[in-house]
């Protein structure tokens, strides 16, 4: 016999605005348990607490919790105070992630205008692929493995030993013919008028040839396009490139000031044959 304090499905149904088939269906999910049972004909039946946690899910269902969440929120309350207190924790929770997401928002808007930017100058600049000879030059030359940002500490070894001969631009030859990260096989070097081998310093002369070049216009680490760009020619004309490739760095910081890296003019420079 059904106890007159508690509701019959189709009464709660009326109290708490969802549909019977909404109450069955949170029952099934573990969200909303009915008070009670009947064993003999399967009905459900409902106090009056229920209401409240009918009107609790009703809400965080409108604002897109899943019902896993909303299941884990109700299980681990045991009264009024512990629900008001884990829907504190969610909102603090939320909080957190909306300004982490603010975050990720203001650094994407940061690459995507970065990105735009580089586009332009790319498209902007008159630097086409050009065919060219290199003559034979002397040179000072500290072969190096490690990151490419390393080369300054050669630039500065030849600098300070060859100074008044240096006759020219600080290039580097890759002797990779892929990109690497921290054990890159590169020689820092510099043109000279003359000097002698000193300090880990080869001097010898660099054999010259028929170069394909292109300037790059910007920072190092967006010389990638540049590449795509001289090898596509390449690729085309059917020329093979002779290692090592040479970069030739004709603006870029100084040895005290940084200047600014979207001026940086650098030189791809490949030997083919």
């Amino acid at each position: 016999m059904q106890d007159r304090s508690l509701y019959t499905i189709g009464e709660f149904s009326k109290v708490t605005g969802l549909t019977v088939k909404t109450l069955r269906f949170y029952h099934e999910e573990g969200v909303l348990k009915p008070t009670a049972i009947d064993e003999q004909t399967g009905y459900r039946y409902y106090d009056d607490r229920k209401i409240e946690a009918a009107k609790i899910i009703t809400e965080l269902r409108r604002l897109d919790f899943s019902l896993a969440d909303i299941g884990e929120i109700l299980r681990s309350c045991a009264d009024d105070a512990d629900l008001f207190d884990s829907l504190e924790q969610k909102r603090r929770t939320i909080e957190d992630r909306m300004r982490h997401d603010r975050l990720i928002s203001q650094r994407l808007d940061q690459i995507i205008s970065h990105e735009r930017e580089i586009r332009r100058t790319m498209q902007q600049a008159p630097f086409e692929v050009q065919q060219k000879d290199l003559e034979p030059m002397l040179i000072a030359g500290i072969r190096m493995k490690g990151k490419y940002s390393d080369c300054g500490r050669g630039f500065a070894q030849i600098s300070n030993r060859y100074g008044r001969h240096i006759c020219g631009k600080a290039f580097l030859l890759h002797y990779d013919a892929e990109h690497r990260e921290d054990d890159a096989n590169f020689e820092a070097c510099m043109p000279i008028r003359r000097g002698t081998p000193a300090d880990g310093i080869s001097i010898r002369e660099l054999p010259g040839g028929k170069c394909l070049a292109l300037v790059h216009v910007g920072p190092y680490d967006e010389m990638g396009r540049s590449y795509g760009k001289i090898f596509k020619y390449i690729n085309a004309k059917g020329d093979q490139v002779e290692m090592p490739t040479r970069e030739v760095y004709l603006k870029g910081p100084g040895m005290i000031f940084k200047g600014n890296p979207k001026k940086y003019l650098t030189e791809i420079q490949m030997l083919v044959r």
